[in-house]
């Protein structure tokens, strides 16, 4: 019965070492799926953004070329040189207009992983705790 009493204590520890690492195993599962649940929803965002900003810019193009047609005909026979002048200056005004939101909106990034940082960050304090 000695040998059965000496022998139960290291199966103990046996099988806490196989839970822990079961417990790992899952916990790192857990989180390739939050990650890769991440990427898939950045990778979403990021076609949609592109979809509907080039849509736009050719529609605002569209809109744009369309007016300056207007404004030069309507003008043809007195400052027809003075309309494309201002309206020259005005597009190129909102170019740069656009061109610094575009600027401060990269720097702006989303934090990309965020809930899958956050949960390891949980996973840490939870560990660090015990």
């Amino acid at each position: 019965m000695s040998e059965q009493g000496a022998g139960e204590p290291a199966t103990g520890i046996l099988q806490s070492l196989r839970n822990l690492a079961t417990t790992l195993v899952a916990l790192l599962q857990n989180r390739l799926e939050l990650l890769a649940t991440d990427l898939e929803e950045e990778r979403i965002r990021l076609l949609q953004l592109v979809f509907w900003a080039v849509g736009a810019l050719f529609f605002f193009a569209l809109g744009a070329l369309m007016i300056t047609i207007l404004v030069v005909l309507l003008l043809w026979d007195s400052h027809r040189l003075a309309g494309i002048v201002v309206l020259a200056a005005v597009f190129l005004g909102i170019g740069v207009f656009l061109a610094i939101g575009v600027r401060n909106r990269m720097h702006m990034q989303s934090r990309l992983f965020s809930s899958s940082l956050d949960e390891l960050a949980k996973d840490k304090d939870r560990l660090a705790s015990r």
